[in-house]
């Protein structure tokens, strides 16, 4: 029976499935077999090319042939995999044995028993989930996160002009501009995307206990380490661990988990960020024809899209964290707790997409509310009160702070005449009283 998206345990399966389904082709099951089939067929072909003696007469025309097997691998071969391993209760075995199969109907039979030669199922295991993470990475991650990037910087163009009142501990602070402060988040993100860009996709790859003992006892004279390191680096386009136990030790990839968790921070904040705007009615939002924002009440127009966002980079970042502690922590050699949880690492990927296009989405509904932004700076004319005083200061005016804290701590409203008749108060020359008055909310801004 085919699977619904109404039947789906998960959302991300189900509700959210247009939204993650190209992350399929990376982290499904049927994913994880072809990848396992493509590492074992490219590390025979390695073989071949080392010119192991009893590989010799391989005809090296046939790579095409061979390299079919994972390039036109379909949901019948999955299948057909995941019915051996019903047998053999053995995920990997299941690939060997359908590899070899395949030899058997293209002629090939002399060679099989190197399909698989020397492994452990974790060398397979430890190339082919990271080589489908980075592929995800680059593929569908990178490209999502950089056009969510690419979207605040564009607004932040266009209102690189608009004053702001800022709020500091929820109180009207020193004015800002809107373009500004979105500019913080994008810088943010795009010195956490390069810091996750610099971390290498740690693999692992050599034998059962990670010191090439089969390889190393039926063909001596081969240097096993310098051979696996050119297949994993330069073929996969990994980085091979030197020193391993059965597994991999995953502390790189915890370094991703951290790095992806810290970038979904800083939509957490700027979903906040926004979310508060508009609950401050500094933005209006697009209305939809059809759609509903409450069931009761029918003048709601609800920021969901930012809270969905930040609930799904909630989600995601839980499980980011548990990976990153659990997964570099193994029992002596091996135990088996890591590759279940590795099955998981396309959920907060998933998780971390839904976040990402949420946040796009809300982004793209924001309409500016400039009256009720100019209302508010011309409301709060205390917050000018930094700027008189440091200009007084530079004229060594006595206890400038003092004068304007006694002018502004208080329960009354400031407007622009109070701050008028204090100015015109103060025993300076009408030139500097002149520049004085020619602070407002709307032009303190800074140089941003």
């Amino acid at each position: 029976m085919n699977l619904s998206a109404l039947q789906a345990i998960s959302p991300i399966d189900g509700r959210y499935r247009q939204t993650t389904q190209n992350l399929a082709a990376y982290f499904s099951e049927s994913a994880l077999i072809k990848y396992r089939v493509f590492v074992e067929i490219e590390y025979f072909i390695c073989l071949v090319e080392k010119g192991l003696p009893s590989l010799l007469d391989f005809d090296k025309k046939q790579y095409d042939q061979l390299r079919s097997i994972y390039i036109q691998f379909s949901e019948d071969d999955a299948q057909e995999v995941k019915n051996t391993e019903k047998i053999t209760n053995h995920d990997v075995k299941a690939v060997e044995y359908f590899i070899k199969r395949k030899f058997d109907d293209f002629g090939w039979a002399a060679y099989k028993e190197f399909i698989h030669f020397g492994l452990t199922s974790q060398d397979v295991n430890n190339t082919a989930i990271p080589y489908t993470f980075k592929l995800a990475l680059e593929e569908v991650y990178y490209p999502k996160i950089s056009q969510l990037i690419d979207q605040i910087k564009k607004m932040a163009a266009e209102w690189n002009d608009i004053p702001l009142l800022a709020h500091t501990h929820g109180q009207p602070a020193s004015p800002t501009k809107l373009g500004k402060e979105l500019l913080v988040f994008a810088e943010r993100l795009d010195v956490q995307l390069m810091a996750l860009k610099t971390i290498p996709n740690n693999a692992k790859f050599g034998g059962a206990t990670g010191n090439f003992n089969a390889h190393h006892i039926a063909y001596p004279s081969i240097n096993w380490v310098e051979f696996s390191n050119a297949f994993v680096n330069s073929v996969l386009g990994l980085n091979r661990a030197q020193y391993t136990t059965q597994i991999e030790h995953y502390d790189q990839f915890a370094a991703q988990c951290d790095a992806l968790k810290r970038i979904n921070n800083i939509i957490i904040d700027l979903d906040r960020d926004i979310w508060t705007y508009i609950s401050k009615n500094y933005f209006k939002q697009k209305i939809k024809e059809g759609e509903v924002g409450s069931s009761a009440m029918p003048h709601k127009v609800n920021p969901i899209d930012f809270e969905n966002a930040e609930g799904n980079a909630g989600i995601a970042n839980a499980l980011y964290e548990f990976f990153a502690a659990k997964l570099p922590i193994s029992r002596l050699q091996r135990d088996l707790t890591d590759s279940t949880v590795l099955r998981n690492i396309g959920v907060p990927m998933a998780h971390s997409v839904i976040a990402i296009s949420s946040t796009l989405r809300g982004l793209d509904k924001l309409l500016l509310n400039n009256a009720v932004i100019e209302a508010d700076l011309e409301n709060n004319w205390a917050v000018v009160a930094e700027a008189i005083q440091t200009v007084l200061r530079r004229e060594a005016y006595p206890n400038p702070y003092e004068a304007l804290k006694d002018l502004t701590r208080t329960n009354t409203k400031i407007t622009a005449a109070t701050m008028a008749e204090f100015i015109d108060q103060l025993s300076v020359s009408d030139a500097l009283k002149a520049e004085l008055k020619n602070i407002t909310p709307f032009n303190y801004t800074g140089v941003f």
